[in-house]
């Protein structure tokens, strides 16, 4: 990533403003609402080193006067899945992707709290997005 800071840095004109918005490095915690109340079932566990990287990567550009912090934000972010087959499909793009290990006690914790709830329900992934704002100096 500190390539591709560094290439955004060389197209930049002084003063220009890079936009670096991404899931925090933290793990997502799963949940239903149900008729406007929500219920935490678990917590995931990805692996959260990649978010790690990018954030010393954006530290080191900075720290070489390459950029400076203007504006920092943390966004909390809900996603809402209707159905648990959408959640299962959300679910295995993770696990294929390596970010984490099979989680099939959590999904089955879905899965019957979607059985058990009654009205309205959904299921939420909760996990805050870091946006930041870095400007380019010199």
């Amino acid at each position: 990533m500190v390539h591709a800071l560094h290439e955004a840095q060389r197209v930049l004109q002084p003063g220009g403003l890079l936009i670096d918005l991404r899931p925090a490095p933290v793990h997502r915690h799963i949940g239903i609402s149900n008729n406007g109340s929500y219920r935490e079932l678990g917590v995931m566990r990805e692996n959260l080193g990649d978010d790690w990287a990018a954030n010393r990567a954006v530290q080191h550009v900075v720290a070489e006067g390459l950029f400076k912090p203007a504006w920092r934000s943390r966004i909390e972010c809900d996603r809402v899945i209707d159905t648990y087959k959408e959640f299962q499909v959300w679910l295995a793009e993770f696990v294929e992707l390596g970010r984490m290990p099979s989680h099939d006690r959590l999904a089955k914790r879905v899965e019957n709290a979607l059985a058990a709830a009654r009205g309205k329900k959904k299921i939420v992934i909760r996990a805050p997005l870091i946006l930041r704002v870095l400007e380019k100096l010199g």
